[in-house]
């Protein structure tokens, strides 16, 4: 069997191919939020930074649709299931501004990456590999910890909201996931580690999305700061 192959009648195939297709239209649409939030920052280096994160985005959603292919899967097909979810959380967490913007791409690039190794351990080694790959860039992450911490710094008023925002990107995030694993059972099976019937560990996978919030408020500095009411 070739490396690029999934072993053949594994009850996790089906899974692999979700996991894929919702990470190829997660990665395509980030690459097109990043491309409206450098269109909307105000300074020529941010611009150009953030133009450089898009292209990036677009380079990972390249490289699933890569893998999809060597496992003769039609892309578009893999993406479908998965497009209202991700346009859904998009329409409910539009930015008010371009800060809300970054903190949304730092919020929701860091739950799809939870969500993801949740089960890179039951993927193949060439998946796993893809997957890694698409995930490691810290680059969104140090740009926008950066950007927030120095709005804080010049207006700690603006930590209130953005801690608010934030909250809500979780909230929208996780229902979002919810739907997903409720709707694609190979998925669930997939994150069950092949019983889409132990309910349990895909709660355990959820919750621990959620407890990872407090970790990344921290890394944006806003930890300790009231939300806004």
């Amino acid at each position: 069997m070739a490396e690029s192959e999934l072993p053949p009648g594994s009850e996790c195939v089906e899974g692999v191919l979700d996991l894929l297709g919702l990470l190829a239209y997660a990665t395509l649409s980030a690459f097109f939020r990043l491309t409206d939030d450098a269109a909307a920052a105000e300074s020529l280096s941010d611009k150009v930074a953030l133009a450089g994160m898009a292209v990036d985005e677009h380079g990972h959603f390249l490289r699933v649709l890569r893998r999809l292919a060597e496992l003769h899967a039609d892309p578009e097909t893999a993406m479908q299931p998965f497009v209202q979810a991700v346009d859904e959380f998009n329409a409910r967490t539009t930015p008010s501004d371009w800060l809300e913007g970054l903190v949304k791409v730092y919020v929701g690039e860091g739950m799809a990456a939870s969500f993801c190794r949740a089960v890179a351990d039951l993927l193949d080694p060439r998946t796993q590999e893809i997957v890694n790959q698409v995930l490691a860039g810290a680059g969104q992450a140090d740009f926008v910890v950066a950007r927030v911490g120095q709005a804080v710094e010049a207006d700690p008023r603006v930590a209130g909201r953005l801690v608010l925002w934030a909250r809500r990107l979780v909230g929208e995030a996780i229902t979002q996931a919810q739907r997903v694993v409720t709707e694609r059972e190979p998925l669930a099976r997939l994150l069950a580690g092949g019983d889409a019937g132990q309910l349990g560990k895909i709660t355990r996978i959820l919750a621990t999305l959620a407890d990872e919030h407090s970790h990344r408020l921290a890394a944006l500095g806003l930890a300790g700061h009231s939300a806004a009411r």
